[in-house]
């Protein structure tokens, strides 16, 4: 049997380096193996899986620097079928890769916008007057290095040697522990099929809507966890996209979804949601690099 993995691609990414861990990890505790399917976009990586063309997606969730990846949160609202399997943690050390002789000949440099903000103070004090264009992939811009040797782009060590290209500064993020955490993300009717099992989980992710925007409407949702010793890890808002001023709230617990105080505080909270998405319960697992 083999597992079909989508992520952000080219190869080369963090996302694709996760990816790589997670095939690997799969393989040793339960012997499936799993090959590794690059998509443009990490919506596309999701509706792949949405659409059956993979099994798995794995997907970035949030940066210790830059904060949540929202193309992720507002993806798996939209796609109601998937489901959170494992979560992973990545160190991330960022390089700059240039055919350049120096960084003075530099002129332009490329990366996701996510990585650019990860460097954002280095840039300013190695490289204050270049220009900074944002792309799909740590690593979709690789390709233009070598024809203009007066373009960098900031992707990681692995890619670099993957690409055949030179490093001209290592370990240039602003903080030394910048990591990045992904999520692996299936069916919903595959869940946990592939590892343990649901029970002694350690984390749950959700979202919801609220029905109107009142004084205390988001207090009360919060209290039932309050009340019941469930801590939050993470809340974060996005908007609904319908109107200004409205929005979802993303919320990641410390706890399993299948036990009892769990299905307790699920069942009062959909008493004061509009739409309430369990996206699952999972366990984190740390990459070491």
């Amino acid at each position: 049997m083999t597992l079909s993995i989508a992520h952000l691609g080219p190869p080369g990414t963090y996302a694709e380096q996760a990816a790589v861990f997670y095939a690997n990890w799969l393989k040793q505790t339960t012997g499936v193996e799993a090959t590794l399917c690059p998509y443009p976009s990490i919506a596309q990586s999701l509706q792949a899986i949405a659409e059956g063309q993979t099994k798995l997606a794995v997907v970035p969730v949030e940066n210790s620097i830059e904060g949540s990846v929202t193309m992720t949160m507002d993806t798996l609202w939209l796609l109601d079928s998937l489901r959170i399997q494992l979560a992973l943690v990545l160190p991330i050390t960022h390089t700059l890769i240039s055919c350049a002789t120096s960084l003075e000949s530099i002129k332009t440099v490329y990366s996701h916008p996510q990585a650019l903000a990860q460097c954002q103070g280095w840039l300013g004090r190695f490289l204050p007057t270049v220009q900074l264009i944002p792309s799909n992939s740590t690593t979709e811009a690789l390709q233009l290095l070598k024809p203009d040797i007066t373009s960098a782009a900031i992707a990681s060590m692995r890619a670099a040697e993957l690409y055949n290209l030179p490093i001209l500064a290592t370990a240039i993020n602003d903080h030394p522990e910048n990591c990045t955490r992904f999520w692996v993300v299936s069916q919903a009717q595959t869940e946990n099929s592939h590892h343990t099992s649901s029970t002694n989980t350690t984390h749950t992710s959700l979202a919801f809507s609220l029905p109107a925007n009142l004084p205390g409407a988001l207090v009360k949702p919060l209290q039932i966890f309050a009340q019941l010793g469930i801590n939050l890890s993470r809340i974060e808002s996005r908007p609904t996209k319908r109107s200004l001023g409205e929005y979802l709230f993303f919320i990641d617990l410390e706890a399993d979804a299948n036990t009892l105080k769990m299905q307790s505080a699920l069942a009062e909270l959909s008493s004061y949601t509009e739409i309430l998405k369990i996206f699952g319960s999972y366990n984190i697992l740390p990459i070491a690099t």
